[in-house]
Formats: C-alpha cells, sequence, structure tokens
C-alpha cells in the first residue's frame, strides 16, 4: 500500500520540496527531504527509501552525480528525474543512467500522483513475490497452496513465474487436484488481484445461453432477454476470466471466443456496439485437451493462442508425501470452523490416509478430514474417526500384495487384477489406468479369469 512507501524529495528549493512532501502525504506516502544530492546520499543509508523523486540542478550534488553514486553503489532505487526547461539532454543521460521516468517543472500533480501509484503497486508487488520466494523455499507454501513433494514444488514455481505477466495459462489436472486454486491464487499474485476475478465452467452452462453468458446480450435479442446484460467478459474487465471445463464448449461458438481473446474486443449477442477490453484469460480441464484437440472438441488455433503456459497439477497420489501438510491444514481449518479442540492426527490413522488411492484427489481429503473431525471425541482424529472403507485395511500391508513362489504368471496377474481393484474400492476404469491398460482390456481379462466382479 502506498502508506509503506517512502520516498526521498531531493530538492533545494524550500517552497518546491515542502509542497511535493505535502502531496505525497495527502496521497499516502512518507515523505523525506534532502537539500541537495549529498544529504540525498546520507538519507538514503538511513531512510532507505523505495523511490527516488530527485531535482536535476541541485548544490554539492546534482540529479546525474547522484544517479551515478546511486548506480555506483548497486541500489535498486527507482527514481524519477525532474527537469527544467531546456534541460532535456541532461534528463535523457538521466535515464540511460536508470531513472524510470522524468518529469518537467511545473509538475502536474495529477500526473506526479499517477506516476506514484504504478510505482507504488510494482514495489509492493516486488516485495510480495519476494516473500513468497522465501517462503516456498523454505516450507513450499504460496498463498493458499502447500506442498515439499517435488511435484507440486514444479507447480509453486512456475506459478509464481508466471503470474506477474498477462499471459493465458491452461490448467490441467483430475478432478479435485485443485484448478480453480490455481487460477485464484494465480490473478491474486497478478498485478490484476484488485480487479475481479471471473470463474465459469463450460460444462454447467446449457449450450443455448453459453453465448450469452460469455458476451453478454442486449435486450429483447432472444425471447426472454427483457433487459441487457453484461457478460463474463466485461464482468473480468481489468482482472482475470476462467474458463473451467473448456473441453465442453461447442466447437460453434469457439471461433467467437478466439476473436474475443485476440482481439480484446466484443459485441453483445444482438448489439453493435464493440466494448474494448483487459482480460487475461486461464483455461481448465480434468480432460486430456491435446486429445480433445485431435478429436476436433477443441479448436486447434483456440487451443494454441491459449497454451501460453501449461500447469499440469499432479494427483494426490503423487504427492503423498504432501498428505500430512494437507491434512493439519484441513485440520486447523474445520477446528476453527467448527469451534472444536481437534489438534492433529494420530500414526495409525495417518497411515490408512497415506495408503488410499484418492481417485477424488484433494477435494476427496478434505471432505474425509471434515467428517473424521466431526465425529471425533478427542483432541486427535483416529483410525474409526475415517469412512468405513478407511477402516477395514490394516496399516503396514495396504498397497502391497505377497506372491508365494511356484506361482504361475497367470494367477500372479490374476492376483495382482484383483488386489488393484480392490485398492481402488472397486472403481475398475481408475484399476486399469494404475496397471498400465485399457479398460476394455481389463474387463476381457477379468472375464478370462471367470473373476465373480466382472
Amino acid at each position: 500500500m502506498a502508506s509503506e512507501i517512502r520516498v526521498l524529495i531531493a530538492e533545494d528549493d524550500v517552497n518546491t520540496h515542502e509542497e511535493w512532501r505535502e502531496s505525497l502525504e495527502a496521497w499516502g506516502f512518507r515523505g523525506e527531504i534532502a537539500e541537495d544530492g549529498v544529504r540525498a546520499l546520507e538519507l538514503i543509508s538511513t531512510f532507505d527509501p523505495q523511490i527516488l523523486l530527485s531535482d536535476l540542478r541541485m548544490p554539492r550534488k546534482g540529479g546525474l552525480e547522484l544517479l551515478h553514486d546511486i548506480r555506483e553503489l548497486g541500489l535498486n532505487l527507482p527514481t524519477i528525474m525532474i527537469s527544467g526547461q531546456g534541460e532535456i539532454p541532461d534528463a535523457v543521460q538521466a535515464l540511460k543512467l536508470g531513472a524510470i521516468d522524468y518529469l518537467r517543472k511545473p509538475v502536474d500533480p495529477a500526473h506526479l500522483r499517477r506516476v506514484l501509484k504504478t510505482l507504488a503497486d510494482n514495489i509492493s508487488m516486488r516485495e510480495e513475490n519476494s516473500t513468497l520466494r522465501r517462503r516456498l523455499a523454505a516450507v513450499g507454501e504460496l498463498g493458499p497452496l502447500f506442498g515439499r513433494s517435488i511435484a507440486m514444488r514444479r507447480v509453486i514455481t512456475a506459478i509464481e513465474r508466471l503470474a506477474g505477466s498477462s499471459a493465458s495459462v491452461v490448467i490441467t489436472g483430475e478432478s479435485g487436484t485443485g484448478k480453480e486454486l490455481v487460477a485464484r491464487t494465480i490473478h491474486e499474485l497478478s498485478p490484476r488481484r484488485d480487479a475481479a476475478y471471473v470463474p465459469v465452467n463450460c460444462a454447467a452452462i446449457p449450450e443455448t445461453l453459453m453465448e450469452s453468458e460469455l458476451f453478454g446480450h442486449e435486450r429483447g435479442s432472444f425471447t426472454g432477454a427483457d433487459r441487457r446484460k453484461e457478460g463474463c467478459f466485461e464482468a473480468a474487465n481489468g482482472g482475470t476470466l476462467l474458463l473451467d471445463e473448456l473441453t465442453e464448449m461447442k466447437p460453434e461458438l469457439q471461433p467467437k471466443l478466439l476473436r474475443v481473446i485476440e482481439e480484446q474486443r466484443l459485441r453483445r449477442v444482438g448489439g453493435t456496439a464493440e466494448i474494448a477490453l483487459d482480460v487475461r484469460v486461464l483455461a481448465a480441464s480434468n480432460r486430456d485437451i491435446e486429445q480433445a484437440v485431435r478429436e476436433g472438441k477443441l479448436r486447434t488455433d483456440l487451443y494454441y493462442r491459449l497454451n501460453v503456459f501449461t500447469i499440469a497439477l499432479p494427483p494426490l497420489r503423487e504427492r503423498i508425501d504432501d498428505l500430512p501438510q494437507l491434512v493439519q491444514m484441513f485440520i486447523n481449518h474445520y477446528a476453527a470452523q467448527n469451534k472444536k479442540d481437534v489438534t492433529g492426527i494420530d500414526e495409525e490413522c495417518m497411515k490408512a490416509l497415506q495408503a488410499h488411492p484418492w481417485p477424488g484427489n484433494v477435494r476427496q481429503l478434505r471432505n474425509v478430514i471434515e467428517r473424521a473431525l466431526i465425529v471425533c471425541q478427542g483432541s486427535t482424529i483416529r483410525k474409526p474417526d475415517l469412512p468405513d472403507d478407511f477402516r477395514g485395511t490394516s496399516g503396514g500391508d495396504i498397497g502391497f500384495i505377497k506372491i508365494p513362489l511356484g506361482s504361475s504368471l497367470d494367477d500372479v496377474e490374476k492376483q495382482m487384477i484383483s488386489r488393484t481393484i480392490e485398492f481402488t474400492h472397486g472403481n475398475k476404469t481408475r484399476a486399469a489406468e494404475i496397471l498400465g491398460v485399457s479398460a476394455k482390456t481389463l474387463y476381457n481379462k477379468l472375464e478370462r479369469f471367470g473373476n465373480e466382479r466382472s
């Protein structure tokens, strides 16, 4: 915030620097005065300014010399140089020495305020990201996202790197892995965080209403359109729009979507006026997007336009190392929400959670912990507090099979298939994925083995 931003004013004219300081304080900045470049250098070490507002002409040490000294010290101090009439060549030289802008006297207060606000926003963002990087290095945490596992650290690092841009991002992952949370985190870490974040589930909106939902409509443009309506793009103007389950959008609408994204302009349904946009578009899907492109469900040009960056979220079974951290986070959250004195989970219960295949990923884990905390009678969640499908498993040998020597390959295969289906709680599609075969192959083998579950 501006109130946290310190501005050093290097200006020898008393009336001018007092006027600037009063303006800065009225705008929420904290100002300090240096009457010349020598005093400015002293205050840089004690006042630790985040922005320097300096006149070109000052006694003892002028603005150009001051900039040169700052550069020699290796300091990253954003500087606005103030020049008088006929000093344009020196102002240009100041830019070459590292000043980010120069203003001519008499300084327009409104313009100065805009320049300072832009600098303050950038400084706040840089410091926030620096803090986030330190947290990431220490505990594998980025805003609401957690993960010490290698797979999740890659995701967090990717988010941290691209959040500051306006590039489109495609987020992929199974249901429940946190795609919407990633999209929201990207928005909240971006310069657009003060504007709207608008998520749209393309699978939840009827095809007949999708165009109106995205682009808005004019009154009378179709039956039932009794008033003008802004679409999601307009609602997200200046901010971020998430197109969730993008592959469910009908192909006929995709060319218009592509045009709006590329041109950053739209016309409402039934309208003639073009509306200018400034929207960052994120897309998410729990399906194989490249497969959708090959099948013609998603236009190639739209996919390439959106896929500037890709973030692939790992399923929970591939980041089991993160499970204790996630469990504790959910315990803390739901204990506070339900006003219960539950502080942790016992070892047997944690082993049962770690052995589970988690077809519903983090969303399923969250629901399991919420339920367990509600039924828990003590301060620690125990295995009996878990749902029924967790209780019948024994801690140490979950997820393992024992094969006696002398078994035939058919016997080994049959046991492997049977235990994998048991591991997935009867989900044969998931079992086929784990075994690395198609669902059809799995069903053929079950039929051949005479498995009663088929």
